[in-house]
């Protein structure tokens, strides 16, 4: 009996001491091992299944669900000729597409309500999502953009350049002038143009600009012949396109001059009395090719040249009155023919006046000079008569 209860006694205690423990570990914080962390480490493998190999073998799976129908049964087969003529109508359809996209200006969504869609009559046009504001050809394009939008928005018109990026070898940017000061609006345009190889047309109203752009889709497949000058390959043609700048002077007198002197350089060292000599030219060619070729290209100013009123000393003041008076006469005989020639300055009038000023009071010291000697000489003989 007491063996028995020793070992119940021994039983209580350590289910004591495991509960105690259990107790412990509830309230203690475990730290794992180096190699319980090393064996619990063992990652799964993530899930990378190979792509497939065509676009049938991954939708494969589409035909066993219930929403799959099977497509219609192919027609069934045509004789050998009408393969051909389809393909032919087919090329011939891609053809018509082709030539109405480039008889029409395709114009951009952003341009809807603009009224310079109005003024574009004479080729057809039709919206489209382009990058561009109007697409006039395969190579060529256009930006609209009015000044006064860009005294509002400066950096617009960059921003719609670098959206184009290298995709036109024509890029032109079409401004509508539309402001009375141009000056500095008009200047960082150009500048921002020139730096993105980019055309600048300037258009003074909205007609215009349509014009501009019914010309340039015009002239898309056409070389620049068509609106180079030729001014001819022989000599005659260039010497008629040179004289011919003259007023008055036709393609006849080029004939005259060409066989009277033989060349340019003739024509142009001649006298006035050669090429009055020459028959059907009169007095105002003669006159107009002399001065052509004779005068410099710089208009020298008729202003006289008249000293200023500063510069003037004592000594032009004590000059005598004759000369003074000589010179105001010869300078008021004179003076309508430098009128007729030129303007009055108001510098040369005050030089003038100024100079009949100095010749009054000139006079007026010589006749008050002139008095006092007479007196003093009166009063010398009075006093040598009383002596």
């Amino acid at each position: 009996m007491e063996q028995q209860q020793e070992e119940e006694g021994e039983r209580n205690n350590n289910k004591k001491l495991k509960k105690q423990e259990e107790a412990r570990r509830a309230t203690m914080i475990q730290i794992p091992s180096y190699e319980q962390v090393f064996d619990n480490s063992t990652t799964t493998k993530p899930y990378n299944p190979l792509p497939p190999k065509s676009f049938a073998e991954a939708f494969c799976f589409v035909k066993s669900t219930e929403f799959y129908t099977p497509p219609p049964p192919p027609p069934p087969q045509q004789p050998s000729n009408q393969p051909s003529s389809s393909a032919a109508a087919a090329s011939a359809a891609a053809a018509v597409v082709q030539n109405q996209n480039r008889r029409e200006i395709l114009v951009s969504h952003r341009q809807k309500g603009n009224p310079l869609l109005k003024y574009i009559r004479n080729v057809r046009w039709e919206f489209a999502d382009i990058v561009c504001d109007y697409l006039l050809g395969q190579s060529s394009c256009a930006l609209y953009l009015s000044i006064r939008y860009h005294l509002l928005h400066p950096d617009y018109l960059y921003f719609r350049i670098r959206e184009l990026q290298k995709n036109f070898k024509l890029r032109v940017v079409l401004c509508h002038v539309d402001v009375e000061d141009v000056i500095k609006p008009l200047h960082e345009i150009t500048k921002t143009s020139m730096l993105h190889d980019c055309t600048l047309l300037c258009g003074w109203s909205l007609e215009e600009c349509g014009r501009y752009l019914e010309t340039i889709k015009v002239y898309e497949n056409k070389p620049a012949d068509t609106i180079r000058e030729n001014p001819g390959a022989d000599y005659l043609s260039r010497l008629t396109h040179a004289l011919t700048t003259v007023r008055r002077v036709n393609m006849t007198d080029v004939v005259t001059l060409g066989s009277n002197f033989g060349s340019l350089s003739g024509i142009m060292d001649a006298s006035m009395e050669d090429l009055a000599r020459c028959p059907g030219i009169g007095e105002r060619k003669v006159k107009r090719l002399y001065e052509t070729f004779h005068e410099p290209f710089r208009r020298v100013s008729s202003r006289p040249n008249v000293a200023a009123p500063g510069g003037l000393t004592k000594e032009k003041n004590v000059q005598d009155p004759s000369k003074v008076d000589t010179t105001v006469e010869c300078e008021s005989l004179d003076a309508p023919k430098d009128e007729k020639k030129s303007s009055p300055d108001v510098r040369s009038a005050l030089t003038a006046a100024f100079v009949k000023y100095s010749g009054r009071v000139g006079k007026r010291d010589g006749e008050g000079k002139a008095s006092r000697v007479e007196k003093g000489e009166g009063s010398g003989s009075k006093g040598s008569s009383k002596d």
